[in-house]
């Protein structure tokens, strides 16, 4: 599903003047590329700005974000409006993933045109906003008064259904309060709810509220109701306000029939829920961090049986696996340097045993420059290192978590991507690692490649089981597991195969950053205006 909608409103710069007498007519049109596919499709156009070569235009493009999709978008800005788009006066394009924009300094992003040699084009602003759906979250607390008795023996044992009403007058229930036992005057718990579900995001729509008695065989006895709206009920920040509770059946066989009691609302307050854009454009970095498996049981790298074997026509396993998270993860990180490193090599000049060597040789700053860098630097160290073992990710997990617990005010947030043959060899320390590392804001992402069944893999996910250790359960589930021959298909994609990979293994990410954020009450930072 997507995280929110965006909108685009692109602005073109310094165009080309490609009209004799007077200016060009600039109207944009944009271009979206599937998931995995090289095919481009129109998506829209602007409007058309009459005679400038600095337009900016109102019309905006809305489009679904997948953080754990590459966007591909691509901006044509023709010279005229012909009806023919082929016959128009080309002026450049723009290419841009929408994650980058989303991840750019306040959703703003300038790119250069490109395409006609010899010639500057001018330049596109692209600025991109979430937009509103209603993200509100309610908390409220109700009492009642005198409700009619029910039951023969004893009091009534009440209970709140809410009800939201649809557009063709028709209500769905929305939510239910406990059961009070034996009393005509309850004290609900405060309960919590989105807008949404209380009222769509329509703050007149009505909410009707039933009082019922609960019944142990399930034939609850209606006691009445009544009916108020999200606007009304918000009042009560203020000031108590007091429903009367109706029974319509009462009502007309009674004349002297007054209420079947009354409903108090005691508290209401509202607080936003946070989106996962709303922290990346209050400045929140992503840190991705890489840790190679450099041990004997991937194979000789020279050799093609070898996972870490590349031959001239197609890259390795673990170099395809890389690029798959990375390209899509470096969006988010402004300095686009990422450490890098292997575990499980003995090193030259002494062949000592290493279970966190930097890819690029450099203790002091194991970053490398890019993905591409990242790729570099990794098969430099096939050519020098010594594959050989045993296979332990506690020490690298245990690197970056200590850099996560440097800075913990939710501007900074780490992804570890672990690439292994899968055949761990200190599950304990492992196990010991991440139960540590889900209290500090970080992810991991393991990738598995090779024939092994991954078993240990699977109980590092904690999707079923939460990961536990010595007593200690994880404080968040962070670690996501998928095994890369999965994303292998028999059609030779390539490039679709490893965008499903992408999407899989990041697909978390987001859940897992808001799940540290609210467990740390870390609130967005504002974006500069």
């Amino acid at each position: 599903a997507p995280r929110v909608a965006h909108a685009w409103l692109p602005s073109p710069r310094n165009l080309l003047d490609m009209d004799t007498f007077s200016k060009s007519d600039p109207v944009v049109v944009l271009f979206v590329q599937g998931s995995g596919s090289s095919e481009w499709k129109e998506f829209g156009r602007t409007e058309v700005i009459d005679n400038t070569l600095n337009p900016d235009f109102v019309r905006k493009f809305v489009l679904n974000y997948y953080f754990e999709e590459k966007q591909n978008l691509r901006f044509d800005p023709p010279g005229s409006h012909s009806a023919v788009l082929g016959a128009q006066d080309f002026l450049g394009q723009a290419f841009v993933a929408l994650g980058e924009v989303i991840g750019s300094q306040r959703g703003r992003l300038e790119r250069a045109l490109t395409g006609v040699p010899g010639k500057r084009c001018g330049t596109i602003l692209l600025l991109a906003e979430e937009l509103s759906n209603c993200r509100d979250i309610v908390t409220m607390q109700l009492c009642a008064n005198k409700l009619d008795k029910k039951d023969f023996f004893g009091k009534s044992d009440p209970f709140l259904v809410f009800y939201r009403s649809n557009e063709d007058g028709t209500f769905t229930i929305c939510h239910k309060t406990e059961v009070v036992k034996n009393t005509l005057n309850p004290v609900w718990q405060p309960f919590t709810i989105p807008v949404r579900a209380l009222c769509n995001g329509d703050y007149d729509r009505t909410v009707k509220i039933d009082v019922y008695d609960w019944d142990r065989d399930g034939s609850h006895d209606f006691i009445g109701e009544f009916a108020t709206s999200y606007r009304e009920l918000s009042r009560a920040q203020s000031q108590f306000t007091v429903y009367e509770v109706l029974n319509p059946r009462k009502k007309c066989k009674k004349k002297k029939y007054v209420n079947s009691g009354t409903v108090t609302l005691l508290s209401f307050s509202v607080e936003s829920e946070f989106t996962f854009v709303d922290y990346i454009r209050g400045g929140t970095q992503l840190n991705f961090t890489v840790a190679i498996d450099f041990t004997a049981s991937n194979g000789m790298p020279s050799q093609p049986t070898s996972l870490h074997y590349a031959s001239p026509y197609q890259l390795s396993a673990y170099a395809l696996a890389l690029k798959a998270v990375g390209e899509i993860i470096q969006d988010y990180d402004s300095d686009k340097l990422f450490p890098a490193y292997g575990f499980g090599a003995k090193l030259p000049p002494d062949g000592k045993i290493s279970h966190q060597f930097p890819l690029n040789n450099n203790v002091d700053n194991p970053s490398c420059a890019g993905i591409e860098g990242v790729l570099e630097s990794y098969l430099q160290s096939l050519r020098t290192v010594q594959l050989y073992g045993p296979t332990n990710f506690a020490p690298v997990i245990n690197q970056v978590a200590g850099a996560a617990a440097q800075v913990t005010d939710g501007s900074q947030y780490h992804v570890l991507l672990i690439i292994t043959d899968g055949v761990i060899s200190d599950m304990l320390q492992t196990k010991e690692a991440i139960v540590t590392a889900s209290a500090l804001p970080m992810s991991i992402i393991i990738v598995g490649v090779g024939p092994a069944e991954f078993e240990a893999m699977e109980e590092l996910d904690g999707d079923e089981v939460r990961v536990s250790s010595r007593g200690r359960y994880a404080e968040r589930d962070i670690v996501q597991f998928v095994p890369f021959r999965d994303y292998v298909d028999d059609s030779g994609n390539q490039v679709l195969s490893m965008a499903r990979l992408a999407k899989d293994v990041l697909a978390e990410i987001p859940e897992q950053l808001l799940s540290y954020m609210k467990t740390r009450d870390i609130k967005p930072r504002r974006a500069d205006p």
